[in-house]
């Protein structure tokens, strides 16, 4: 089935393609949010900034290593397929279904979500304050509208196969750099101040929580700082996730064995420059206090705010929601190319495997567009973020250890690219991984443990569909 479908795959996406993809993928919702519960966790410039810095460093790890695995199978499913390779049926199955029921839609539904949050400020009454329907302990807000009707219009783009053609997608992803990258210069440029830059470096590194609901600093010890770290992680980790989409896309890039993992380490690289000059630049222009209390999150309107005084704010506003609809809709396409592959493996719900007379996997898009729809209605951005990054964490720690295990197993396998800093790099990647998914399990067990335990449901559910041999 795999020949097969690869003898129509058309390899017409070159390296800045891919890289493109990468960085694309990568800057959807939370450069512009995330930093504001960051500074709520650990309350210093100093640790905030480290955050983004370890973020950046173990991102560009795990990427150089996918380089490898992206060399050594260099077709469509990417992370899925190299975890069949390493593992089997049963772990690529887990990833497969952690990925339609947590990963991807997950993701989904929180860039939705965020979409609501800046469109909320351009025009209040869809924010998720304004509660429409209400039932025991379920709210049904305006935000959580917005978003699930983002996703089913962007859900039906897809259906009809309308190729977004990669003209488009490169677009929306330069109008994205072209924002970031805007109000990192202004802001340094209009609305830095010294003042405000000496005042928050003042106690660089000083160990405290902000309380919202006395909206006082307190400081903390042992292992509340532990606490606060993991937490703040979550973040800066999904801010820099979603990387590995150029994998799934694997074989329509040309001289892929090549391609592929310079992309990864491109595109990696720069959007972590990106992010930690986005944080520099949110230290130089807003205080602390005003980072931790920005209402909604919004920390990049906030800052905008201070850099170019209310007009600039709505224009920052609607860049960010081209920002979040475009990242959603290249999310939308890559995860009904993953449920396709793994229908093929006899792996998912048959149908998945169906294309419509458009090409396009219809019956996968939907379903996907069902499930991500139903969690926009169970939470906030936040809890969203924790029930994502833990089985993100899992997987990539379980690909990463697959290079170590590939090379026992496969020794003469053709490895036209070797993982950068084998074993050190890879190892440290497992190290630091592993240490934040326990320390999220031990202190976000209500929002991380549902992660795991959806992902713990598919052993049960591999069994029971499994074909017979």
């Amino acid at each position: 089935m795999e020949n097969h479908e690869n003898e129509h795959f058309k390899r017409e996406l070159g390296l800045l393609d891919g890289t493109m993809l990468v960085v694309g993928s990568m800057i959807g919702s939370g450069i512009f949010i995330v930093s504001s519960d960051m500074v709520r966790n650990v309350g210093s410039a100093g640790m905030l900034i480290a955050m983004w810095v370890l973020t950046g460093l173990i991102t560009v790890v795990a990427a150089v290593s996918y380089g490898e695995l992206s060399a050594m199978f260099p077709k469509a499913g990417g992370q899925y397929v190299y975890l069949k390779e390493a593992y089997g049926k049963l772990i690529a199955f887990l990833y497969g279904w952690s990925f339609f029921a947590v990963i991807q839609t997950g993701t989904i539904a929180a860039v939705g979500v965020a979409f609501s949050k800046f469109a909320a400020y351009l025009y209040e009454p869809v924010s998720d304050e304004n509660i429409l329907y209400e039932m025991g302990s379920f709210k049904l807000n305006a935000a959580q509208l917005v978003s699930i009707v983002t996703i089913i219009f962007l859900t039906y783009l897809n259906s009809r196969g309308v190729k977004n053609s990669k003209t488009l997608q490169t677009v929306l992803t330069i109008i994205k750099i072209a924002s970031l990258l805007g109000l990192i210069i202004f802001g340094f440029v209009l609305g830095a101040k010294s003042e405000i830059w000496d005042a928050n470096w003042t106690n660089a590194w000083a160990n405290r929580n902000f309380v919202t609901e006395t909206g006082e600093w307190v400081t903390i010890g042992g292992s509340t700082i532990i606490a606060g770290i993991a937490a703040a992680m979550v973040g800066s980790v999904f801010s820099s996730d979603a990387w590995n989409g150029v994998t799934f896309i694997a074989g329509e890039i040309k001289n892929p064995k090549r391609n592929v993992g310079l992309s990864l380490f491109l595109g990696t690289l720069t959007v972590s420059i990106l992010y930690v000059l986005a944080n520099l630049m949110y230290l130089a222009v807003v205080p602390l206090d005003a980072i931790a209390t920005a209402k909604a999150d919004r920390v990049a309107v906030v800052a905008s705010q201070y850099i170019f005084g209310n007009i600039g704010t709505y224009i920052i506003g609607v860049m960010i929601m081209i920002s979040t609809f475009a990242c959603n809709n290249g999310l939308i396409m890559a995860g009904a190319r993953v449920y396709y592959t793994m229908a093929n493996d006899g792996l998912f719900f048959k149908k998945a495997g169906h294309l419509n007379a458009a090409g396009v996997p219809e019956w996968a898009l939907w379903a996907q567009c069902i499930w991500a729809s139903a969690l926009c209605l169970t939470g906030k951005y936040g809890d969203l973020l924790d029930f994502v990054v833990i089985i993100v964490l899992i997987f990539y720690i379980l690909t990463i250890y697959g290079i170590f295990k590939l090379r026992q197993t496969m020794p003469d396998a053709e490895r036209p690219y070797k993982a950068f800093g084998y074993p050190v790099l890879p190892t440290l990647y497992i190290v630091m991984a592993s240490a934040l998914s326990i320390a999220l399990l031990k202190y976000k067990t209500s929002t991380c443990g549902w992660g795991v335990l959806i992902m713990l449901v598919g052993i049960p559910v591999y069994y029971m569909t499994k074909p017979k041999e």
